[in-house]
């Protein structure tokens, strides 16, 4: 076996996402809705020897066929290699997007038990003070069994009921963007690991202020990020990446975006090959592994980042 597999079999996730930031490297977040994308998505990486986190959201197990937390887990090691992929628990919201209360504790202590690599708590939709305490309380549930915790701050855009305005407009004001003063007094209070931040990013594609519009194609204020990364001192995380434009995306990668989560693209590739070939998963699995190699190679410009990483720490 090659030094940097075994280097990075060993190393702590932490490690991983500390130098991936300060090499300018992307990890990408990989959603799993339906469990026999997670072999397809680990043997692309395997084969282009880029890292990546396999992640799992509860609208991938209510909405989907994740199945479980532990479904996924048990999928997770039956395929996994640690030189390529960890696995994460993304984003346990405090509030949903309907607006009802989730019983955050339960999911965040289920996915440490069940020895999860990392885990995402979004208070964003609470006061400052709010986010902080949960956020803190997330830290000391996770932190002691080698954890790392993922907290959000600002308003990602897109998953709102009611009018939104043109998204220029919202652009243009800040409205809703991550503010370094608060992302610093957040980081220093509560000890988390990464922080997703909202810069111009949005969730799925909400479109002008109307959702029948054209696709809005999302901006990023590169600007606003670096006084972010200076402020925090810690990897930052974009959602939402799907609807970015390509060169605000690989201009956020050089200025501190260590993390995205890609979750449309990737499910609508399985989908639409699954339909098209009358269920065939084999077929389904290998249109996704092409998907995701394009993804790293070709839109993110990333090459063998699990062997450079792993160079880099041994």
């Amino acid at each position: 076996m090659e030094n940097w597999k075994k280097v990075m079999e060993k190393a702590s996730l932490k490690e991983i996402m500390k130098t991936a930031s300060n090499k300018h490297l992307v990890i990408p977040a990989f959603n799993i809705p339906y469990l026999p994308m997670m072999e397809a998505i680990i043997e692309a990486l395997k084969e282009i020897e880029c890292f990546a986190l396999i992640e799992v959201a509860r609208p991938d197990i209510n909405r989907f066929q994740a199945r479980s937390f532990a479904a996924i887990k048990k999928e997770f090691d039956r395929c996994k290699d640690t030189s390529v992929a960890r696995l994460h628990q993304d984003h346990v919201p405090v509030i949903d997007e309907e607006g009802k209360e989730v019983d955050w504790k339960l999911l965040i202590t289920e996915a440490v038990d069940l020895g999860y690599d990392s885990v995402m708590i979004d208070g964003s939709r609470l006061s400052l003070e709010e986010n902080i305490s949960i956020s803190k309380e997330v830290v000391d549930i996770a932190h002691p069994s080698g954890v790392l915790v993922e907290a959000e701050l600002g308003a990602v855009m897109g998953h709102e009921s009611g009018p939104i305005p043109p998204y220029d407009e919202i652009f243009a004001s800040g409205k809703g963007f991550t503010s370094p003063e608060e992302a610093a007094y957040m980081v220093q209070k509560t000890g988390i690991d990464w922080l997703s931040v909202a810069i111009g990013n949005i969730h799925g594609a909400i479109s002008g202020s109307a959702k029948d519009q054209k696709k809005v194609q999302a901006r990023l204020n590169i600007e606003h990020l670096r006084k972010l990364v200076q402020k925090t001192g810690i990897p930052l995380v974009l959602h939402g990446g799907s609807g970015v434009q390509k060169e605000y995306v690989l201009q956020a990668i050089q200025n501190g975006i260590t993390k995205i989560n890609v979750g449309t693209e990737i499910r609508q590739t399985y989908e639409k090959t699954l339909k098209e070939s009358g269920n065939n998963v084999k077929a389904a699995q290998e249109a996704l592994k092409e998907k995701t190699k394009e993804i790293l190679n070709q839109y993110y410009e990333m090459s063998q980042t699990a062997r450079k990483i792993g160079e880099a720490l041994y």
